[in-house]
């Protein structure tokens, strides 16, 4: 098809320019759809802020929900241990522990057992009578556990074994003591203190005896030890506790203790809301934050009176409200204070901005008036929460059902977009194809206009 690319050949029309005009009017509706469709993609957007702040708001609530079957006060109890002397030293304590203050008595601390090998060598001696064999085994066993050591007859000295034991980790520590004449020792130390972890030492392994070439030592009798393992002797409340070495795990529910050095202290077992605090705290913060993407995406500016892109949107009030509901509800008590069964009796209340704020001070007043109840009150609420949030981020809940929808809306948009720039490319080419035969016909009677005057001028001339 013939086209016109510059002003009409011979007519004067500019054809582009006249097209151009036209298509910018039939492209009105084009930018409409294109319009929707932007709008859409930002609304998706803006549904991505929310879910994100959603999915954090859930992760909050889900810490402050008990596991099934377990007590809030089992869920948030923490406890913390602390000896009045540090120098004795150090407790722990886990959820299992009870607040409570014990007298603690160390007379002795537990030994680690020590070996001495019975034979001496000098440095560069053979030690183990490999025979034709490239390797032999030593076994150290502490308590229930068995550990081999390889040694190699390529290193077949008294630094050889020792490095060989300290690289196997086998509860033992060995070392070489050289005496006045030059002659070396292999001492050993069990890694920890006490009777549990005493050393029995085995193994196929022979201590060549250098006055008796022919008669080599068998591993469980070339050693002789010179220092029995001990527990330590310690007193809670005045009844002597068994140990296991310098660490005491068994005496008080919860509460481990590793001693360092004798003498008398006290033991003080608290509970310790820190961490319930924290969860708290993240929880507001998380709350706050939702709180907040709500009110920027869902403005109205009266003054410009420009609106926000999820002003008036269902599923923005939808999450708005289900949230609120879980928060305002009072959840049923089974026990505990009957003045601390809300949110805002625990330190945590609603701003006028919509906001939370969470009095610590508060907090901390309920905990220590009833722990109980404070700890039902944040479980019950954490459990509404989670159960809201969760069903808001489900594959059926809000978030899933308006991204689906503006998905769809998108999809159909582009479809009709396709369409009609198939339309418009037709009309563009109607009229082009209309302009240039009209551009053709206006020159071709231009044409026939110039040579009729040039004739009637020419008669005029003749007539004169």
């Amino acid at each position: 098809m013939a086209s016109i690319s510059s002003a009409g050949l011979g007519s004067g029309l500019d054809v582009n320019s006249i097209v151009t005009s036209l298509m910018s009017v039939e492209k009105q509706p084009l930018t409409q759809l294109q319009t929707l469709q932007n709008k859409d993609q930002s609304k998706i957007s803006a549904i991505g802020t929310l879910k994100s702040n959603l999915a954090t708001l859930q992760s909050a609530a889900a810490a402050l929900t008990p596991a099934i079957g377990q007590s809030p006060t089992a869920a948030f109890a923490a406890y913390t241990a602390t000896l009045a002397d540090t120098t004795i030293g150090s407790a722990t304590a886990t959820a299992s522990a009870v607040a409570g203050t014990y007298s603690v008595n160390v007379t002795s601390l537990a030994t680690n057992q020590q070996l001495a090998l019975g034979k001496t060598y000098a440095s560069t001696d053979p030690v183990i009578d490999f025979g034709s064999a490239s390797t032999k085994t030593l076994t150290f066993t502490v308590g229930s556990t068995a550990t081999n050591v390889t040694l190699n007859s390529s290193a077949n000295t008294l630094a050889g074994v020792r490095d060989a034991i300290n690289s196997a980790n086998a509860g033992v520590g060995a070392t070489i003591v050289t005496g006045t004449d030059g002659k070396q020792n292999l001492l050993l130390s069990a890694t920890n203190g006490g009777t549990a972890n005493a050393v029995t030492i085995s193994g196929d392994a022979s201590f060549i005896d250098a006055s008796a070439p022919g008669s080599p030592i068998a591993a469980a009798s070339a050693f002789t030890q010179t220092q029995a393992a001990t527990d330590a002797v310690v007193k809670i409340q005045g009844v002597s506790i068994a140990t296991s070495g310098n660490t005491v795990t068994n005496a008080i529910d919860g509460v481990t203790l590793n001693l360092t050095k004798t003498g008398s202290t006290t033991l003080t077992v608290a509970r310790n809301n820190s961490d319930l605090q924290g969860k708290v705290t993240a929880f507001v913060n998380a709350y706050n934050s939702l709180n907040s993407s709500i009110k920027s995406l869902g403005a109205y500016d009266a003054t410009t009176k420009s609106a926000a892109i999820l002003n008036g949107d269902s599923s923005l009030r939808s999450i708005q409200s289900q949230v609120r509901a879980a928060l305002t509800g009072t959840p049923t008590l089974s026990s505990g204070n009957a003045n601390i069964k809300l949110l805002s009796d625990i330190g945590v209340s609603f701003q006028r901005d919509g906001s939370l704020a969470f009095d610590t001070a508060k907090f901390a007043t309920a905990a220590s008036k009833d722990y109980v109840a404070t700890a039902t009150v944040i479980a019950n609420y954490g459990s509404a929460l989670k159960t809201t949030t969760t069903n808001l981020l489900g594959t059926n809940g809000v978030i899933a059902s308006r991204t689906n929808g503006l998905n769809a809306s998108i999809k159909s948009i582009g479809n009709q977009i396709d369409s009609m720039n198939v339309r418009l490319t037709r009309i563009e080419a109607n009229y082009r194809s209309q302009f240039t035969a009209l551009d053709t016909a206006m020159s071709s009677m231009t044409t026939t206009s110039t040579y009729l005057t040039q004739q009637l001028t020419l008669l005029a001339n003749q007539s004169k």
